[in-house]
């Protein structure tokens, strides 16, 4: 019974830990979003399981001075740890991980998470962030396992 009492405060805990977190790195202002010429969209499905598609804008604000855009998706969980790097869908260069990645043109785009660790290990059931990364400025998500 007291490992169950630990477990449910745990998880409790963890919850509350990630919504800090989500509230102190995405401060929710559409306006800042537009402002920063890129723009993460919510993940679908979510929750998901065991894959999900990452959606973003990157705006044509960020192209007039004719440099690609380094673009970073990062999946971490709720102790901040790196869990895994997506892949990139319909990219110039084909599926290739999103790290540093060149984008050329501004429009819509997505990325691919297997829900797999960078071991190749499928993830635990519970909340992970995701971090959109474009050119040194970032926004995050929420996202939700569920097995």
């Amino acid at each position: 019974m007291r490992r169950a009492v630990g477990v449910v405060v745990l998880l409790f805990t963890l919850g509350f830990v990630a919504e800090a977190t989500a509230q102190a790195v995405d401060r929710g202002k559409p306006s800042g979003e537009q402002e920063a010429g890129f723009r993460l969209e919510q993940n679908y499905p979510n929750p998901f399981n065991p894959e999900t598609r990452i959606p973003f804008y990157l705006g044509e604000e960020l192209f007039v001075d004719g440099k690609p855009v380094r673009v970073t998706i990062r999946i971490y969980n709720v102790l901040q740890q790196l869990v895994a790097i997506p892949t990139a869908l319909r990219h110039s260069r084909g599926a290739e991980a999103v790290e540093r990645l060149g984008y050329t043109e501004s429009g819509r785009y997505e990325a691919y998470w297997d829900g797999t660790d960078r071991r190749g290990q499928q993830v635990a059931s519970g909340v992970y962030f995701v971090q959109l990364t474009v050119n040194g400025r970032s926004q995050v998500r929420k996202m939700f396992v569920t097995k």
